[in-house]
């Protein structure tokens, strides 16, 4: 007698091939659903986008919003994120931000540049505190003391004061900034035939100077020469030295505002 089977066989299943159907199915629809997406994308903008891209990392001129695209644009015109549309005005900032960080930083370079140079052209007269430069919040400061310059009550300026003021014309003459002379006095008063107030005496003061600095070749049209009198001191009136300090014209070279 034939020995019974533990387990019979199970009947062939005819309908499996669905399941891998079904899965072909799946993937030529997500497949056709990408290539749609991909056609769908709204070509003027996209063009926008890349030529805005390109405006702001290149710094050159050109229109920071996109155009209103035209009529009959594509399907997919709608399908365009939000953020597109602000990106132009988001990349201009950035842009913006990073020229003005550039030409903060070419300024300081600029203005490094210059102090060396008067220090190299000058040394000699600001070791001994005739001049003295420096750097603030305004520009580059020269400051002369009115004994190099002038004589007591004097708006001449001496000769053997002129090639200091050349070598100071010619450092800066190398450069487009704006400069402004200050004429500064002590408090005390003066009163003769040329002078009524040292109103009068700062303001001339300065104008020698803007005029000794324009025939050694600064433009004038840079130059502005203005006087203080006794209004901004920078020592003590109550002592000679202090009185000696105040005496001054100031050669001020103007930061660009950004």
């Amino acid at each position: 007698m034939a020995r019974r089977r533990k387990f019979e066989d199970e009947p062939d299943n005819h309908d499996r091939w669905l399941v891998s159907y079904a899965d072909f199915i799946t993937l030529l629809f997500a497949f056709f659903v990408v290539m749609y997406g991909i056609s769908s994308v709204n070509e003027h903008k996209y063009d926008e986008l890349t030529s805005a891209l390109g405006t702001a990392f290149s710094g050159a001129p050109g229109n920071s919003e996109f155009r209103t695209p035209p009529p009959n644009t594509d399907v997919g015109a709608d399908r365009m994120p939000a953020k597109a549309a602000a990106s132009p005005s988001l990349i201009q900032s950035l842009a913006i931000n990073r020229l003005r960080k550039e030409k903060q930083r070419q300024e300081q370079e600029n203005i490094t540049a210059i102090v060396t140079n008067l220090n190299q052209s000058l040394g000699g007269l600001a070791q001994n505190g005739k001049i003295n430069i420096s750097k603030n919040e305004r520009g580059v400061r020269i400051d002369i003391a009115d004994g190099l310059l002038f004589t007591p009550g004097s708006s001449l300026i001496k000769s053997e004061a002129q090639p200091a003021i050349t070598d100071i014309a010619q450092v800066l003459s190398g450069n487009l900034y704006t400069i402004q002379v200050e004429g500064h006095t002590d408090n005390q008063p003066i009163r003769n035939q040329q002078f009524q107030s040292n109103w009068e005496l700062s303001s001339l003061r300065a104008t020698s100077v803007v005029k000794q600095m324009i025939e050694a070749g600064i433009d004038a049209k840079r130059l502005s020469a203005i006087g203080y009198s006794d209004t901004q001191p920078v020592a003590d009136n109550d002592s000679e030295e202090g009185r000696a300090r105040n005496r001054r014209v100031s050669i001020i070279v103007l930061y660009k505002k950004p």
